[in-house]
This record gives C-alpha cells, structure tokens and sequence, in this order.
C-alpha cells in the first residue's frame, strides 16, 4: 500500500479512483504526562512523552485509513492530509484524522 501526500505517484499512472477514505483516532494523554508537559513549559525543551502520543495517534489513524482503502479494492492512497485537534473539557484528548483518495494504480 502506497500512501502519498501527493495528487499522484510518479511512474504509476491511476487506473481507478475507488473513493475518499479516513482514519480517525483520538488518544487521551495521562496525568502524569500532563504534569510532565506542565514542568517543560516552565523550564522549556521539548515533551518527549507528548511527541510519542502524537506519533502514536498519527499511525493509528493512518493505518486505519489505509485498512479501508484495501476494502475498497485500493492498492495506494493519494492526497492523504492529516489534521490534529484537542478535546475535552481541559484538551486532555488528542484527535488525528487521516483523509485521502483510495485508487488503484
């Protein structure tokens, strides 16, 4: 399965559009990485434990978006944009939508 960014994959014309796709996950983080996060504003630098939720919560949602591609018939999807976004009362959750176009190339 090929996932791109891109409006097409060089080399490999598109045979066939099957259709838009999406993944979605939404990961809540813990207190403690909440804390964590809170002493890294103070003092600066990064928050490593955040930056694994974010890589964590981006693969699963691309892999879901690509599972359904393959339901569809897809072999690549084209276009894929990736969107963040907290909820919650105090914005402990973490949503990432994947989208794309499934195709067969």
């Amino acid at each position: 399965m090929i996932v791109t960014t891109t409006p097409h994959i060089e080399g490999h014309p598109i045979r066939e559009y099957k259709g838009l796709v999406t993944g979605e996950t939404i990961i809540g983080a813990n207190i403690v990485k909440d804390f964590l996060a809170s002493i890294r504003d103070i003092v600066g630098g990064r928050s490593g434990s955040y930056e694994q939720v974010l890589r964590e919560a981006k693969d699963i949602a691309l892999k879901e978006m690509a599972d359904r591609a393959v339901l569809m018939g897809a072999n690549a999807v084209i276009g894929v944009d990736l969107d963040y976004e907290a909820l919650g009362d105090s914005n402990s959750m973490l949503m990432v939508t994947a989208c794309g176009t499934a195709v067969v190339i």
